[in-house]
């Protein structure tokens, strides 16, 4: 079992609550990262007394030297790769929001760690590039490397434990439906941000929140699906599932079907990324079935969350679709926690920004990144034009 990790992305929700589960099952936190939450990272240094700390944000890298000046203390991009290739971690939790979590993820690769990612921004946009560097440097694409941190996708890994993955037929997604589920478009265009950041089941970070909102956070997790189990994106449906107490299917050739079923507690899933091929021991209340009154499922309306289609639509494009796609994405959702857009302007910018992109050919990291910082421009630029 993982002895040692570092966790990118410690002060927000995931890294929070897989501060909590490594120290249930005794694993020593070695190394912390945030972007500005300073005040949370020094509380979080002082109880966890880790061996390296960074923080994004290198304004606050002088506050932070203060207070820990016998730690290793780093700041910026190359403060977070150092975290992510840190000699004494077995593991590196990558909980960061954005395509941020893109370069320290391909970093902990080629120094030859094991993440656990719930940053899936990084299979969005750099799949294929991380596919290329785990297939030459080991056969089986996720097994030993990537392990997943979402619910949906651990759920998926653990129901293709002693399966061969040649016996997959297709991959079932399950997703609550958000705060609107149920909503046309035309329900939608006066909700206020409380109303959007309150998730039926879930606690999670505004971004995630939003998305989820949107539905596009399900689509970004069919393209990492893709990644994940080596599946076409017409292998990976989406069924909405309102009691998310199952937490995502396989179904197999023979037309049997696995689920994993708990109750909604995001600590079970990092739990079984932590211990992997392992289990521990039961952090979380276990599943009452007497308590469980209906498991029902819908179809996803494509129609007023379109963006869940959208995302099939630039996984079947591949290339710097998905990029685009998220590049956009991230700044109609920036732009809408700053009060400066509404919810369905969200949707329709990123459709707007999709629909307008001429395809490039996505070959390295710099094109991903190049890319992505056009893609903002524009966007802005077509903000600006709108106000």
């Amino acid at each position: 079992m993982t002895k040692r990790i570092c966790i990118l992305g410690s002060t927000g929700s995931i890294g929070s609550q897989t501060i909590e589960v490594a120290k249930m099952l005794g694993i020593e936190v070695v190394g912390i990262a945030a972007y500005k939450n300073v005040d949370i990272l020094i509380n979080q240094a002082r109880d966890l007394n880790p061996e390296i700390i960074c923080i994004g944000d290198e304004r606050y890298y002088s506050i932070l030297k203060q207070q820990f000046p016998d730690k290793i203390v780093v700041a910026g991009n190359k403060g977070l790769e150092e975290v992510a290739t840190y000699y004494n971690a077995d593991m590196i939790v990558n909980a960061l929001v954005g395509i941020s979590g893109l370069v320290p993820t391909i970093e902990a690769i080629k120094s030859g760690k094991r993440v656990a990612l719930a940053n899936k921004e990084t299979l969005v946009v750099g799949g294929e590039v991380i596919k290329e560097m785990i297939y030459t440097k080991e056969k089986d694409y996720q097994q030993q490397v990537l392990i997943p941190v979402d619910s949906e996708h651990s759920a998926i890994l653990q129901c293709l434990v002693g399966e061969n993955k040649n016996d997959v037929k297709r991959i079932i997604l399950t997703a609550s439906g958000g705060p609107f589920r149920g909503k046309k478009l035309s329900e939608l265009k006066n909700v206020k941000l409380e109303d959007v950041l309150s998730h039926p089941t879930w606690r999670m970070g505004k971004k995630i929140t939003v998305d989820s909102a949107t539905l596009i956070n399900k689509g970004f997790e069919v393209i990492e699906a893709m990644f994940f189990f080596e599946k076409r994106v017409d292998e990976i449906d989406v069924v909405i599932h309102p009691q998310s107490i199952i937490h995502s299917m396989v179904e197999f050739v023979d037309g049997s079907i696995k689920a994993q079923i708990s109750n909604p507690d995001m600590r079970l899933a990092i739990e079984y990324s932590l211990t992997y091929p392992e289990r521990s021991r039961c952090l979380i209340e276990p599943l009452d079935f007497s308590r469980v009154k209906q498991l029902t499922f819908e179809e996803p309306d494509f129609d007023t969350f379109f963006l869940l289609k959208l995302a099939y639509e630039c996984a079947k494009e591949g290339g710097s679709y998905p990029v685009v796609l998220n590049a956009a994405n991230e700044e109609a959702v920036k732009f809408f926690l700053e009060g400066k857009m509404g919810f369905i302007d969200i949707m329709n910018y990123v459709r707007e920004i999709v629909e307008n992109h001429k395809p490039q050919k996505v070959t390295s990291v710099e094109d991903i990144l190049e890319i992505d910082r056009m893609v903002r421009l524009e966007f802005k630029k077509l903000l600006e034009g709108e106000l």
